[in-house]
Parts: C-alpha cells; sequence; structure tokens
C-alpha cells in the first residue's frame, strides 16, 4: 500500500514531465512549419529586393526596373531560385529557437507558480533571458550546418569554374563535404564564425519579447487569434525592412494556427482512446 503511494507521485512527475516535452515539440514543429509557410509566400519579394538593388547598382536603374528586368529574364519561377537552401535553414532555425524558447518558459512558469506569483506569465526580462538561451541554443546548433553548406557551396562555384580541376565533384556530398572539414581543419571549423553570430542573437530576443509583451496585453482582454498574431508580428520588427516583417508577421500567424491544430489532434487521439 504504501509502495503505491510513493509511486503515484513519481507517475505524476513522469506524465507532467512528458506532457511539456510533448508541448515543447508541438510549438518546434509549429515553428518550423510556419518559417516554411511564411518563407514560400514572402520569398518572391526578398529575392526581387535582394537582386533588385545589386543589378540596379550595376545598371544604374531603377529599382522597378530592375525587378522587370528579372521577371522578363527569368519568369515567375526565378523568384523562388535558390528556396530549398532557405526553407531547410528556416525549418531547422525555428525548430531549434522555439524549442529551447519554451523548455526555457515553463521552467520561468514552474519558477512563478512556486512562488507563488499572481502570474505565471514572462515578465519583460524572463522574456529576454529565455531568448538568449533560445537565441544561443540555436547559434552553437545550427552553426556546423550552415558552415558546411557554405563550404559546399564554394565547392558548386568551383566545379562551375572551367579553369579548376573536376575532381573535387565526385566528393561534393554533405558527408564527405564534412568529413573533408573535420579531416583538413578539425571540429574547431564546425563553430568558425559562432562568437558574431551569438552577438546577433539580440535581434531574435528583441523580436520576440516585443511580441510576447504585446501578447500578454491582448490576452488579458481576449483570446489570441491568428489574425493578432500577424499583426503583432509585424509590429515587433518595426525597425528591420518591410520584407522581412512581413515574413514575421506571417510566422507568427501560421505558428499559431499549426500549434492550436495539433493541440486539437492531440486532445482528440486521447478522448478516441
Amino acid at each position: 500500500m504504501s509502495q503505491n503511494k510513493i509511486e503515484a507521485p513519481k507517475k505524476v512527475v513522469v506524465a507532467t514531465a512528458a506532457a511539456q516535452q510533448g508541448d515543447n515539440i508541438a510549438h518546434a514543429l509549429a515553428g518550423a512549419g510556419g518559417g516554411i509557410l511564411s518563407m514560400i509566400l514572402t520569398y518572391p519579394l526578398i529575392t526581387l529586393s535582394t537582386r533588385a538593388q545589386v543589378e540596379s547598382k550595376r545598371a544604374h536603374s531603377t529599382t522597378a526596373d530592375a525587378i522587370r528586368r528579372i521577371v522578363q529574364r527569368e519568369g515567375f519561377s526565378g523568384l523562388y531560385s535558390g528556396l530549398e537552401s532557405a526553407l531547410f535553414g528556416i525549418s531547422v532555425t525555428n525548430f531549434v529557437y522555439y524549442y529551447w524558447y519554451e523548455w526555457t518558459r515553463s521552467a520561468f512558469e514552474k519558477a512563478a507558480i512556486k512562488a507563488g506569483r499572481a502570474s505565471k506569465k514572462l515578465t519583460t526580462v524572463e522574456s529576454m533571458i529565455a531568448g538568449a538561451i533560445a537565441g544561443s541554443a540555436t547559434v552553437l546548433i545550427t552553426n556546423p550546418i550552415w558552415v558546411v553548406n557554405t563550404r559546399m557551396t564554394a565547392r558548386k562555384s568551383d566545379q562551375e569554374d572551367p579553369t579548376l580541376s573536376s575532381t573535387s565533384a565526385k566528393r561534393a556530398s554533405t558527408i564527405n563535404t564534412l568529413l573533408d572539414l573535420l579531416r583538413i581543419e578539425g571540429p574547431k571549423a564546425l563553430f568558425a564564425g559562432v562568437f558574431p553570430a551569438l552577438v546577433l542573437v539580440i535581434n531574435p530576443i528583441l523580436q520576440y519579447t516585443i511580441f510576447e509583451q504585446l501578447k500578454n496585453v491582448v490576452e488579458r482582454r481576449r483570446r489570441m487569434t491568428p489574425k493578432d498574431a500577424f499583426y503583432l508580428g509585424a509590429l515587433g520588427i518595426g525597425p528591420k525592412v518591410t520584407q522581412s516583417a512581413i515574413t514575421a508577421a506571417f510566422l507568427f500567424a501560421f505558428k499559431d494556427v499549426l500549434y492550436d491544430m495539433m493541440i486539437s489532434v492531440r486532445k482528440r487521439g486521447k478522448i478516441s482512446r
């Protein structure tokens, strides 16, 4: 009897931890999915903005003329050139970021409950700390991916240069690039540029802190909707350029929708059992 009493709290703790882990993963998957959908929608705008600036400088023409030339020359499919690598990058980055942000947030919420605080919502300082932890974890975990990706891109450029030997074409796979990098330069090469990237973590910290605090204001009055998330996401990127604001707005809106969908599916699964 006493053994059962001891085991019961342990089961509750395990179940709670498993539920929290599942929720963290749901947020991470929703963030990755939201990033993919927002990138697909806004990628032509990003492509046009970036390339038009370069072409307008070269041809000494206006941005509008440069955009017209790009569309005439490559068609609308050209606006999605390089989309695959962008989708891979944003999905991995967002998954890691949102997983660690929610993990940190849950830790702060548990501490708030234990301290008997009136609200378990994150304060501005807690939001910034959570953003710093999530951003730093994202940089450290994904930096090796971007280093390998950059080396592969450099190899591709070498292969397209007719003056260079084609022997490297046989070894341009991701695994071979990684193995070559480790053999020649060592594990430290995978973290090249990590310190500047850690400094730049301040951008998502400010971005997500502003969003979270605005979200708290809305939730005090009513339930947050995807439309609210869209507008708050755009407001949270005020200092940034227009296409970044639109991308972020779609990201926050899609993330909330996907998260709600996953929670609904999970609840239906429990009821059917």
